[in-house]
């Protein structure tokens, strides 16, 4: 998937023209992949089996597994998104994201969901790492922590799972748990799950974002926020 690296965006006010412009372009980039990648490898690293396939009629947009990173008192809607830890386009929505995660909590579930994409050596190996960091209740510092580090390790041929490592223990998490957890097929299987889905229901690049059941296709921040603001009513 073709990206331009993107430092991290420097805090803007709402409705800044500069912001919408970069929400353009994640998005753009986001999008911008193979027409005719079906299958996406969990361990390119490593080159572990492709997961298997899973019939349109049994894809879920959210299972009872899926990373909740929000809980309203009263649920108006759902946000879905579909990410890569390896995708600079991921990383440069996260400053919003977490914005409208403060402005829309309380009454819209964020839901985060993998989706390593092919081109990306070690995305599959870091959704290892967040997951079996989620095994111990840190899912949300282990997201935070790979996409603020995302410039130190992305793009390298080389495995990161040692450096993902080091994040674990920097996370104070229980090292013989959490290699356990790298290791378990069934942690692996969570992540395949994550990909089937996304690719049953039409997800071909990162962030892809679906509001209440709905695939948005967004061309600024103002459009996205109005969504919610529709969505949260």
């Amino acid at each position: 998937m073709p990206q331009t690296t993107q430092a991290t965006p420097t805090p803007s006010k709402p409705g800044d023209p500069a912001r919408k412009a970069r929400l353009v372009i994640w998005i753009l980039l986001g999008v911008i992949v193979a027409a005719g990648v079906i299958w996406y490898t969990v361990f390119n690293a490593t080159k572990a089996a492709q997961p298997a396939a899973q019939p349109v009629a049994d894809a879920q947009l959210v299972r009872e597994d899926s990373h909740r990173v929000t809980s309203p008192p009263t649920e108006k809607a759902q946000l879905v998104e579909f990410l890569d830890f390896e995708c600079e386009s991921c990383r440069a929505a996260v400053p919003l994201v977490e914005e409208l995660k403060k402005e829309y909590g309380d009454r819209i579930t964020f839901v985060n969901r993998y989706f390593p994409l092919p081109g990306h050596r070690n995305s599959g190996t870091a959704a290892l790492a967040v997951e079996a960091a989620a095994q111990q209740g840190k899912y949300q510092q282990m997201y935070i922590k790979m996409f603020e580090t995302q410039p130190q390790w992305g793009e390298k041929q080389a495995s990161q799972g040692p450096q993902f490592r080091t994040f674990a223990q920097e996370l104070g998490l229980d090292m013989p748990t959490y290699d356990a957890a790298v290791a378990d097929e069934k942690t692996k299987n969570r992540i395949r799950k994550d990909i089937a889905d996304g690719t049953a229901l039409g997800v071909t690049g990162t962030p892809t974002f679906f509001l209440n059941g709905e695939k948005l296709t967004l061309n600024s921040e103002e459009q996205f926020r109005q969504l919610l603001d529709n969505a949260a009513k």
